[in-house]
Protein backbone atom coordinates (compact mmCIF):
# COMPACT_ATOMS: atom_id res chain seq x y z
CA UNK A 1 0.00 0.00 0.00
CA UNK A 2 1.18 3.54 -0.79
CA UNK A 3 0.52 5.26 2.49
CA UNK A 4 0.76 8.91 1.42
CA UNK A 5 -0.20 10.37 -1.94
CA UNK A 6 1.13 13.68 -3.26
CA UNK A 7 -0.12 15.56 -6.29
CA UNK A 8 0.60 18.76 -8.18
CA UNK A 9 -0.12 20.30 -11.56
CA UNK A 10 3.35 19.29 -12.69
CA UNK A 11 6.84 18.89 -11.28
CA UNK A 12 6.71 21.59 -8.62
CA UNK A 13 5.14 19.35 -6.01
CA UNK A 14 8.31 17.30 -6.03
CA UNK A 15 9.83 19.97 -3.78
CA UNK A 16 7.26 18.98 -1.17
CA UNK A 17 7.74 15.30 -1.98
CA UNK A 18 11.48 15.68 -1.46
CA UNK A 19 10.97 17.27 1.97
CA UNK A 20 8.44 14.60 2.93
CA UNK A 21 10.80 11.79 1.94
CA UNK A 22 13.54 13.31 4.11
CA UNK A 23 11.16 13.54 7.07
CA UNK A 24 9.65 10.07 6.59
CA UNK A 25 12.38 7.85 5.08
CA UNK A 26 10.45 4.62 5.79
CA UNK A 27 7.12 5.84 4.41
CA UNK A 28 5.70 4.54 1.13
CA UNK A 29 4.99 7.53 -1.12
CA UNK A 30 3.24 7.99 -4.45
CA UNK A 31 3.41 11.12 -6.61
CA UNK A 32 1.19 12.26 -9.45
CA UNK A 33 2.14 15.21 -11.65
CA UNK A 34 -0.53 16.41 -14.05
CA UNK A 35 2.02 17.62 -16.58
CA UNK A 36 -0.38 17.34 -19.51
CA UNK A 37 -2.53 20.11 -18.00
CA UNK A 38 0.07 22.31 -16.26
CA UNK A 39 -0.27 25.12 -15.22
CA UNK A 40 -3.38 25.10 -13.03
CA UNK A 41 -2.88 28.67 -11.90
CA UNK A 42 -4.28 30.23 -15.06
CA UNK A 43 -7.47 28.12 -15.02
CA UNK A 44 -10.91 28.99 -13.66
CA UNK A 45 -11.91 27.76 -10.20
CA UNK A 46 -14.39 25.35 -11.80
CA UNK A 47 -11.65 23.72 -13.86
CA UNK A 48 -9.23 23.68 -10.91
CA UNK A 49 -11.82 21.84 -8.79
CA UNK A 50 -12.48 19.30 -11.55
CA UNK A 51 -8.78 18.61 -11.95
CA UNK A 52 -8.33 18.31 -8.17
CA UNK A 53 -11.13 15.75 -7.91
CA UNK A 54 -9.65 13.66 -10.72
CA UNK A 55 -6.15 13.81 -9.23
CA UNK A 56 -7.47 12.70 -5.86
CA UNK A 57 -9.56 9.88 -7.31
CA UNK A 58 -6.44 8.54 -9.00
CA UNK A 59 -4.44 8.57 -5.78
CA UNK A 60 -7.28 6.91 -3.87
CA UNK A 61 -7.34 4.19 -6.51
CA UNK A 62 -3.81 3.42 -5.29
CA UNK A 63 -5.10 2.98 -1.70
CA UNK A 64 -3.45 6.01 -0.13
CA UNK A 65 -4.30 6.84 3.47
CA UNK A 66 -3.61 10.57 3.28
CA UNK A 67 -3.05 13.16 0.55
CA UNK A 68 -0.59 16.03 0.43
CA UNK A 69 -1.99 18.63 -1.96
CA UNK A 70 1.38 20.00 -3.06
CA UNK A 71 -0.20 22.61 -5.28
CA UNK A 72 -0.81 26.14 -4.11
CA UNK A 73 -3.56 26.68 -6.65
CA UNK A 74 -5.55 23.61 -5.58
CA UNK A 75 -4.89 24.28 -1.89
CA UNK A 76 -6.23 27.80 -2.31
CA UNK A 77 -9.26 26.93 -4.40
CA UNK A 78 -10.33 23.33 -3.83
CA UNK A 79 -9.02 21.96 -0.52
CA UNK A 80 -12.35 22.31 1.30
CA UNK A 81 -14.11 20.55 -1.58
CA UNK A 82 -11.68 17.62 -1.37
CA UNK A 83 -12.13 17.38 2.38
CA UNK A 84 -15.91 17.28 1.95
CA UNK A 85 -15.87 14.68 -0.83
CA UNK A 86 -13.31 12.16 0.40
CA UNK A 87 -12.85 10.32 3.68
CA UNK A 88 -9.07 10.64 4.02
CA UNK A 89 -7.04 13.42 5.67
CA UNK A 90 -5.69 16.15 3.41
CA UNK A 91 -2.83 18.58 4.01
CA UNK A 92 -2.56 21.63 1.77
CA UNK A 93 0.21 24.18 1.49
CA UNK A 94 -1.58 27.34 2.60
CA UNK A 95 -2.03 26.95 6.36
CA UNK A 96 1.44 25.50 7.10
CA UNK A 97 3.18 28.24 5.10
CA UNK A 98 1.03 30.96 6.67
CA UNK A 99 1.87 29.70 10.17
CA UNK A 100 5.60 29.70 9.45
CA UNK A 101 5.51 33.20 7.92
CA UNK A 102 3.48 34.64 10.80
CA UNK A 103 5.99 33.28 13.33
CA UNK A 104 8.74 35.12 11.49
CA UNK A 105 6.87 38.37 10.81
CA UNK A 106 5.30 38.66 14.26
CA UNK A 107 8.77 38.68 15.81
CA UNK A 108 9.94 41.44 13.45
CA UNK A 109 8.05 44.19 11.61
CA UNK A 110 4.86 42.26 10.85
CA UNK A 111 5.02 42.21 7.05
CA UNK A 112 4.52 39.24 4.74
CA UNK A 113 4.70 39.10 0.96
CA UNK A 114 2.90 36.20 -0.77
CA UNK A 115 4.01 35.00 -4.20
CA UNK A 116 1.57 32.71 -6.01
CA UNK A 117 -0.20 31.86 -9.22
CA UNK A 118 -2.97 34.12 -10.47
CA UNK A 119 -5.63 31.74 -9.15
CA UNK A 120 -3.96 31.49 -5.75
CA UNK A 121 -3.67 35.24 -5.34
CA UNK A 122 -7.23 35.93 -6.52
CA UNK A 123 -8.57 33.38 -4.02
CA UNK A 124 -7.26 35.40 -1.08
CA UNK A 125 -6.56 32.14 0.78
CA UNK A 126 -3.16 33.15 2.13
CA UNK A 127 -4.37 36.53 3.35
CA UNK A 128 -7.29 34.87 5.12
CA UNK A 129 -5.04 32.27 6.77
CA UNK A 130 -2.50 34.89 7.87
CA UNK A 131 -5.07 37.26 9.32
CA UNK A 132 -6.74 34.42 11.21
CA UNK A 133 -3.42 33.94 12.99
CA UNK A 134 -2.46 37.59 13.50
CA UNK A 135 -4.64 40.48 12.32
CA UNK A 136 -1.86 42.98 12.92
CA UNK A 137 0.33 41.53 10.16
CA UNK A 138 0.40 43.47 6.89
CA UNK A 139 0.11 41.27 3.80
CA UNK A 140 0.80 41.97 0.14
CA UNK A 141 0.30 39.41 -2.62
CA UNK A 142 1.84 39.16 -6.07
CA UNK A 143 0.67 36.95 -8.93
CA UNK A 144 3.69 35.44 -10.69
CA UNK A 145 2.14 33.29 -13.45
CA UNK A 146 5.30 32.90 -15.52
CA UNK A 147 7.30 31.42 -12.64
CA UNK A 148 5.68 28.01 -13.19
CA UNK A 149 6.68 27.59 -16.86
CA UNK A 150 10.13 28.96 -16.04
CA UNK A 151 10.60 26.28 -13.37
CA UNK A 152 9.10 23.51 -15.50
CA UNK A 153 11.45 24.37 -18.36
CA UNK A 154 14.65 24.73 -16.40
CA UNK A 155 15.05 28.54 -16.29
CA UNK A 156 16.05 28.50 -12.65
CA UNK A 157 19.78 29.20 -12.45
CA UNK A 158 21.02 32.39 -10.86
CA UNK A 159 21.64 34.88 -13.66
CA UNK A 160 19.20 33.32 -16.11
CA UNK A 161 18.27 36.26 -18.34
CA UNK A 162 14.60 35.37 -18.86
CA UNK A 163 13.89 34.43 -15.25
CA UNK A 164 15.73 37.48 -13.88
CA UNK A 165 13.82 39.87 -16.14
CA UNK A 166 10.47 38.38 -15.16
CA UNK A 167 11.33 38.36 -11.45
CA UNK A 168 12.34 42.00 -11.69
CA UNK A 169 9.02 42.87 -13.32
CA UNK A 170 6.96 41.06 -10.70
CA UNK A 171 8.92 41.85 -7.55
CA UNK A 172 10.77 45.16 -7.95
CA UNK A 173 7.61 47.19 -7.07
CA UNK A 174 7.58 45.44 -3.65
CA UNK A 175 11.13 46.13 -2.52
CA UNK A 176 9.91 49.10 -0.46
CA UNK A 177 7.31 46.92 1.26
CA UNK A 178 10.20 45.55 3.37
CA UNK A 179 8.69 42.11 3.99
CA UNK A 180 10.02 40.04 6.86
CA UNK A 181 8.94 36.80 5.17
CA UNK A 182 8.15 35.94 1.57
CA UNK A 183 5.87 32.96 1.10
CA UNK A 184 6.74 30.92 -1.98
CA UNK A 185 3.09 29.99 -2.36
CA UNK A 186 3.55 27.64 -5.29
CA UNK A 187 5.72 24.54 -4.98
CA UNK A 188 7.47 25.42 -8.25
CA UNK A 189 8.82 28.66 -6.80
CA UNK A 190 11.61 27.30 -4.55
CA UNK A 191 13.60 26.49 -7.67
CA UNK A 192 13.68 30.23 -8.33
CA UNK A 193 14.84 31.08 -4.78
CA UNK A 194 18.22 32.45 -5.82
CA UNK A 195 16.64 34.67 -8.47
CA UNK A 196 13.93 35.87 -6.09
CA UNK A 197 16.52 36.59 -3.39
CA UNK A 198 18.49 38.77 -5.81
CA UNK A 199 15.47 41.05 -6.20
CA UNK A 200 14.28 40.78 -2.58
CA UNK A 201 17.53 40.15 -0.67
CA UNK A 202 16.44 40.63 2.96
CA UNK A 203 13.32 38.52 3.74
CA UNK A 204 13.20 34.91 4.87
CA UNK A 205 11.83 32.75 2.05
CA UNK A 206 9.14 30.35 3.28
CA UNK A 207 8.65 27.29 1.08
CA UNK A 208 5.01 26.20 1.02
CA UNK A 209 6.09 22.73 -0.08
CA UNK A 210 8.55 22.22 2.76
CA UNK A 211 6.13 23.54 5.39
CA UNK A 212 3.29 21.33 4.14
CA UNK A 213 5.62 18.32 4.20
CA UNK A 214 6.33 19.00 7.87
CA UNK A 215 2.61 19.20 8.57
CA UNK A 216 1.99 15.92 6.74
CA UNK A 217 4.82 14.20 8.60
CA UNK A 218 3.29 15.29 11.92
CA UNK A 219 -0.09 13.96 10.81
CA UNK A 220 1.40 10.65 9.70
CA UNK A 221 3.17 10.14 13.01
CA UNK A 222 0.11 11.12 15.05
CA UNK A 223 -2.08 8.68 13.12
CA UNK A 224 0.44 5.88 13.39
CA UNK A 225 0.98 5.11 9.72
CA UNK A 226 4.44 6.60 9.27
CA UNK A 227 5.82 3.12 8.69
CA UNK A 228 6.54 1.23 5.50
CA UNK A 229 9.37 0.11 3.27
CA UNK A 230 10.30 3.53 1.88
CA UNK A 231 9.12 2.90 -1.68
CA UNK A 232 8.62 5.65 -4.27
CA UNK A 233 6.12 5.56 -7.14
CA UNK A 234 5.77 8.28 -9.76
CA UNK A 235 2.95 8.90 -12.22
CA UNK A 236 2.31 11.57 -14.82
CA UNK A 237 -0.42 12.43 -17.31
CA UNK A 238 2.17 13.30 -19.96
CA UNK A 239 5.47 11.91 -21.25
CA UNK A 240 7.14 9.79 -18.54
CA UNK A 241 10.58 10.13 -20.13
CA UNK A 242 10.41 13.92 -19.98
CA UNK A 243 9.09 13.73 -16.41
CA UNK A 244 12.00 11.54 -15.33
CA UNK A 245 14.58 13.75 -17.04
CA UNK A 246 13.32 16.95 -15.42
CA UNK A 247 12.37 15.60 -12.00
CA UNK A 248 15.96 15.56 -10.74
CA UNK A 249 16.02 19.39 -10.70
CA UNK A 250 13.16 19.40 -8.21
CA UNK A 251 14.28 16.41 -6.16
CA UNK A 252 17.94 17.36 -6.00
CA UNK A 253 18.86 13.83 -7.04
CA UNK A 254 18.17 11.32 -9.83
CA UNK A 255 14.61 10.04 -9.77
CA UNK A 256 15.62 6.47 -8.96
CA UNK A 257 12.28 4.92 -9.93
CA UNK A 258 10.24 4.27 -13.05
CA UNK A 259 7.55 6.75 -14.11
CA UNK A 260 4.19 5.53 -15.38
CA UNK A 261 1.77 7.44 -17.60
CA UNK A 262 -1.93 7.44 -16.76
CA UNK A 263 -5.04 8.79 -18.45
CA UNK A 264 -6.23 11.20 -15.77
CA UNK A 265 -9.43 12.00 -17.69
CA UNK A 266 -10.76 8.54 -16.81
CA UNK A 267 -10.88 9.42 -13.09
Amino acid sequence: MSHIGVFDSGLGGLTGYRALRELLPQEDLIYFGDNARVPYGTKSREVICRYALQDTRFLLSRDVRAVLVACGTVSSNALELLQERFDVPFVGVVSPAAEAAVRIASAKNGRILVLGTAATVSSGAYEKAIRALDRSVRVASVACPLFVPLAENGHTEKGDIAATAIAEKYLRPYTDFCADAVILGCTHFPLLSDIIADVLPAPVLVSAGAESARAMAELARSQGFAQGSGTDAFFTSDDPVSFAENASRFLGRPLGAAVSKIDIETY
